[in-house]
């Protein structure tokens, strides 16, 4: 984690203060917890919460230095805050029980923050979406001009994509919200499912189903897939900012703000940074995916080569995609769109985007389909190379047995556009339903 692409409540909830809150919180659950069974004097719980606030993360990390093994460190701390008391804490359990079930607190609520977050980015998304529902601009394949579509078609795409990765984060959250006080090799030999069901529930964590002597990696992976996934669907959209804001192209283009530079040597740049930025960005998201997959594969019931990993992956991935969730919001809320440069882009072929529609409607008037390929490509081929007009050239090939007003249909802008707006309803529906569902 760099100060530069961490927002701060998530510097906040990875800090080494946080994490020994979190053990602590866990501790006094499970104290709370063997009380109810009988296991702990009564009252224990309440003797020691109150040093929570008096946790000395350095003082703790000073211990280790000579302990060699930190959940040591920080009970040895604990008791000498509490005094008498904290010897009830850590029963029956092991490190895991503390490590993991603290680690699902923190990754519950990083998760919550992505989620926030990508409520925020459709948001932002649907009033551009119906800004330009209607605004014409060419579809391309492979760079090339292609087929007519609407730029508020395009946002809805992205829109839709970034719906399904939100759907994503939200099993990721169900499947990561789980925690284990089960003891080494989760056989509870010195606990019970009791203890720790009571200790989850104050917790609000679910139990893993089979825990060995950790939680499941299985479930951290799911998370970090998940958060790729959203990564990967900003990252779409920015490739297609930075095209479209391309000198040759100039449909839209990131905010460009008075006193903003382009380039040291040259005072006319008005570069894509902030997308180019989210590019970026999105491979350091990713690349949390493999191995937090390789994670998976622990010894037996245990060992801690994930440890050293997900100290690393799970703050860096989590809170860099928290950023770029924000970053891609501005982008979308300040984008500038520039609908004459789509249109002039559209008609740049003069109407080769037609070729389909000639295409087809030979072959109703009779023609065989590689035939009827043959002739509309050479004239498609021939108005490419500056020889007429694509249409003038279709109905001078006595090959076209079209009238003038079937050829013509297969030009108009508005029959090829007549199905974008129930397309774009329909993704803008199912990314409201989901939202629905999650709070009925």
């Amino acid at each position: 984690m760099i100060p530069r692409y961490t927002p701060a409540d998530y510097a906040d909830l990875f800090s080494q203060a946080r994490k020994y809150q979190a053990w602590f919180d866990v501790e006094v659950a499970a104290c709370e917890a063997m009380e109810a069974a009988g296991h702990v004097p009564a009252g224990t719980a309440a003797k020691v919460k109150p040093f929570r606030a008096q946790l000395d993360a350095d003082k703790i990390d000073e211990i280790e230095k000579v302990t060699r093994h930190d959940v040591i460190a920080f009970l040895t701390h604990v008791e000498e805050l509490a005094g008498e008391p904290a010897r009830w804490l850590h029963r029956g359990m092991t490190s895991s029980d503390v490590l993991d079930t603290s680690l699902a607190l923190l990754l519950v609520e990083a998760t919550e923050g992505l989620i926030t977050r990508t409520d925020a980015l459709l948001d932002a998304f649907r009033p551009r979406i119906e800004e330009h529902r209607a605004t014409p601009m060419i579809g391309r394949s492979h760079g090339i001009h292609a087929e007519p579509l609407t730029f508020g078609l395009a946002l809805a795409g992205h829109y839709a994509e970034l719906a399904r990765g939100r759907d994503a984060l939200l099993d990721a959250r169900a499947r990561i919200a789980v925690g284990k006080i089960s003891g080494a090799v989760g056989t509870y030999a010195h606990l019970s499912l009791e203890v720790e069901e009571a200790t989850l529930s104050r917790l609000g964590l679910k139990a893993e189903t089979v825990s060995t002597q950790v939680v499941a990696r299985d479930r951290h992976a799911a998370l970090c897939n998940a958060m790729a996934l959203v990564a990967a669907g900003v990252e779409r959209f920015a490739i297609n900012v930075r095209h479209w804001q391309r000198t040759e192209v100039g449909e839209a283009e990131e905010h460009f703000k008075e006193g903003q530079k382009g380039s040291s040597a040259m005072p006319h740049k008005r570069n894509p940074v902030l997308t180019e930025n989210l590019s970026g960005l999105a491979r350091v998201v990713r690349g949390a995916v493999t191995p937090a997959l390789e994670n998976i594969g622990l010894w037996h019931e245990r060992d801690i080569s994930h440890s050293s990993v997900e100290r690393m992956i799970l703050p860096d991935a989590t809170a860099t995609l928290a950023f770029m969730l924000e970053r891609a919001t501005k982008v979308v809320r300040d984008l500038v769109a520039y609908p004459e440069r789509m249109k002039k882009n559209l008609d740049q072929t003069g109407g080769l985007w037609a070729s389909q529609g000639v295409l087809l409607a030979l072959v109703d008037a009779g023609m065989g389909r590689q035939d009827a390929y043959v002739v509309v490509q050479k004239c498609a081929m021939a108005s490419f190379q500056g020889e007429g007009d694509f249409h003038a050239l279709l109905r001078a090939d006595p090959r076209v047995q079209l009238d003038d007003a079937k050829l013509a249909a297969c030009f108009d802008l508005q029959h090829v556009l007549r199905h974008v707006g129930p397309i774009i309803d329909r993704a803008l529906r199912q990314g409201e339903t989901t939202r629905e569902g999650e709070t009925s």
